[in-house]
């Protein structure tokens, strides 16, 4: 079964434009990532962003979350968040991916 994660982070009053550039400016990490098999991240509202990324198993979910993005992401938190991140691991029950 593939699993996932689904990320909310709220930014800071002033840093949305800062977060949408640094969410934009991740995905080359995610591509050199082997474990991650989709990501995706997205703007909900003016201060809300997301990041939704699949896994083939938990090992992938694991070094997602010891990787390059998780790190250069939290070492930014203080900035450029309102509150800690919201991660929440979940389980993919179907999926239609390209291919």
């Amino acid at each position: 079964m593939a699993v996932a994660l689904s990320v909310t982070l709220r930014a800071r009053p002033g840093k949305e434009e800062e977060l949408a550039a640094f969410l934009a400016g991740a995905q080359p990490l995610a591509v050199q990532e082997s474990g991650t098999v989709s990501w995706f991240s997205f703007r909900v509202d003016a201060r809300t962003f997301g990041i939704f990324e699949s896994f083939n198993d938990e090992t992938g979910r694991q070094a997602h979350l010891s990787g390059a993005i998780a790190k250069a992401l939290l070492g930014r938190a203080d900035e450029l968040l309102s509150e800690p991140p919201d991660i929440r691991p979940v389980d993919i029950l179907a999926e239609k991916l390209p291919g």
